[in-house]
């Protein structure tokens, strides 16, 4: 009597080398991992057109490979992807609580908005959401290396309640030279820069969960309701509540006015 675990192998055994002789009869698959490869380039280019673009080509190879099951097909691709950006994000110094979340995000989106009818949107949402988070462990190059080290605190710690006293005193210097500095080498404020930050970091919530848009408005701790809509919708456009209901509308992000010049 066969015993489980030679069973088990067995069958891996047999779907293995059913998925081959598949693979080689389908134009392009072979190409699926180098494409994999070009996704993650783009993404850490910060190129989301062109890495959405890449990741639909990866699933009409999938489509292609296994039309009667192609959504679930999809569907257990995405999770895959989830884990290897996990992986990538940790290899880029994400810290280890914020790669954990990004993976059960990811996961719980999967699960959650997964559908015939959103398959391709969910690919994009998942592109848009590295990006949004490599973003954040981007290494700022402007002139002043205190201005960097306040931008990646600011990034890593922008779910708890941030002032700029806390912040200076963080970094043993006083409001009034960490604000001057901070515009002189970034070209905004500093609270200006704490309130789009926290824009930034709603709109996955606004997005992909279900919690009241007051419940994110106090996870971010803006003052009120009110103060969180007129700074969301000066940004983006939009108010909270339009942007969670219009799902195709691009998400905002903010781009330094003096990065170009940075050193």
């Amino acid at each position: 009597m066969k015993t489980v675990e030679k069973q088990f192998l067995e069958n891996f055994s047999k779907i293995y080398n059913r998925e081959i002789g598949v693979t080689t009869k389908v134009a392009g698959l072979d190409s699926f991992l180098e494409l994999e490869e070009q996704l993650f380039q783009k993404m850490f280019s910060f190129e989301i057109t062109e890495a959405k673009e890449i990741l639909r080509s990866m699933i009409d190879l999938l489509i292609a490979r296994t039309r009667k099951n192609m959504i679930l097909n999809v569907k257990y691709y995405y999770i895959q992807l989830s884990a290897v950006m996990g992986r990538k994000l940790n290899e880029s110094q994400v810290p280890v609580d914020k790669v954990r979340a990004f993976n059960i995000a990811c996961l719980e989106t999967i699960e959650t908005k997964m559908s015939d009818a959103q398959f391709l949107l969910c690919a994009d949402e998942l592109v848009e959401f590295f990006v949004m988070v490599i973003t954040e462990r981007k290494k700022p190059s402007f002139g002043h290396q205190t201005v960097n080290k306040v931008i990646l605190y600011i990034n890593d710690a922008i779910e708890t309640n941030l002032t700029v006293e806390e912040i200076a005193k963080h970094f043993s210097i006083s409001t009034s030279h960490l604000s001057r500095i901070f515009r002189e080498h970034t070209g905004v404020t500093l609270v200006e820069y704490l309130n789009v930050r926290k824009v930034e970091e709603c709109q996955y919530f606004l997005r992909n969960t279900n919690k009241a848009i007051s419940d994110i408005s106090n996870s971010f701790h803006f003052c009120n309701q009110s103060y969180f809509t007129r700074i969301f919708k000066k940004y983006t456009g939009l108010t909270p509540k339009q942007y969670r209901d219009n799902q195709e509308y691009p998400s905002f992000k903010y781009n330094f006015p003096n990065e170009q010049q940075s050193v």
